[in-house]
């Protein structure tokens, strides 16, 4: 995947159904992987640049692990998904299993992951979660998979900060760029709320490296945070109702491409 400075990429969300072992899980690896590839062609057929996986139906998630049910099922949507569209993919594994995310990355042949818990530490859904930087890149290299790019989450959503209450988030952007993150990402305080515009360009600012939205964009705001961001993440605006737990909604997803295209001119 080519750098996504000043890219103005916008990368579709595909939430894989509920995966082996965890509460929602209906049995069927099959339909998994099938209604993972369906999603990805309509992103494909609608112009969508990137794509990324995310097992978000896994609740309740588990602290910075999963087993090796998860891994692999997650390595086989994640080779499908690439195999069929050859679009630049990243993964992310509920709640920051970031190592088993880059496992799967380097054996799918994914292009990145999107990391939670790099630098310092905050308190989320699940419990405390601290940082991995240090550890994380060391396993990159171990398992030679330099090629995969780490995105980052700052000030993440469904968290608390207060530990950290008295650390910027420009801060703790430059902390993840100093700890060598790929890219930063800024988000809402939870899944489909908008990220704060000031909060945005100050980290813009602090920092030399990719800077993403990761919640709430919409069709309304695209411009407002492609004029700042270097890409966005978009999941829960392309579903039906805007609701990430519903189906990917076609007409969606190709007006906002539409409209992407003629903001980048």
């Amino acid at each position: 995947m080519n750098t996504l400075k000043n890219s103005k990429a916008i990368i579709g969300m595909i939430h894989v159904a509920p995966l082996p072992g965890t509460p929602r899980f209906s049995g069927s690896i099959s339909d998994i992987v099938a209604k993972a590839k369906s999603e990805a062609a309509i992103y494909q057929q609608s112009g969508i640049d990137i794509l990324a996986i995310e097992n978000m139906h896994d609740v309740p998630y588990l602290n910075q692990q999963v087993g090796p049910e998860i891994v692999a099922a997650m390595t086989i949507v994640g080779y499908e998904v690439k195999q069929a569209t050859g679009l630049p993919c990243g993964i992310q594994i509920l709640a920051g299993a970031n190592r088993e995310a880059l496992a799967v990355a380097q054996t799918a042949g994914l292009d990145f992951i999107r990391a939670e818990g790099f630098v310092f530490a905050h308190v989320a859904d699940e419990g405390f979660i601290d940082g991995q930087a240090g550890k994380l890149l060391r396993y990159r290299r171990q398992i030679g998979a330099d090629a995969v790019q780490v995105v980052t989450d700052i000030k993440k959503k469904h968290s608390s900060h207060a530990i950290t209450a008295d650390v910027d988030i420009a801060e703790v952007a430059r902390a993840a760029e100093f700890f060598l993150s790929d890219g930063v990402i800024v988000t809402g305080v939870s899944t489909g709320t908008e990220a704060s515009l000031d909060e945005l360009e100050r980290v813009a600012a602090a920092v030399k490296i990719p800077v993403l939205v990761g919640s709430g964009i919409t069709l309304d705001n695209v411009e407002a945070y492609l004029a700042i961001a270097d890409a966005l993440i978009v999941g829960s605006y392309f579903k039906q109702n805007g609701h990430w737990t519903q189906d990917l909604n076609f007409e969606r997803v190709k007006a906002f491409m539409t409209k992407v295209r003629g903001i980048r001119g």
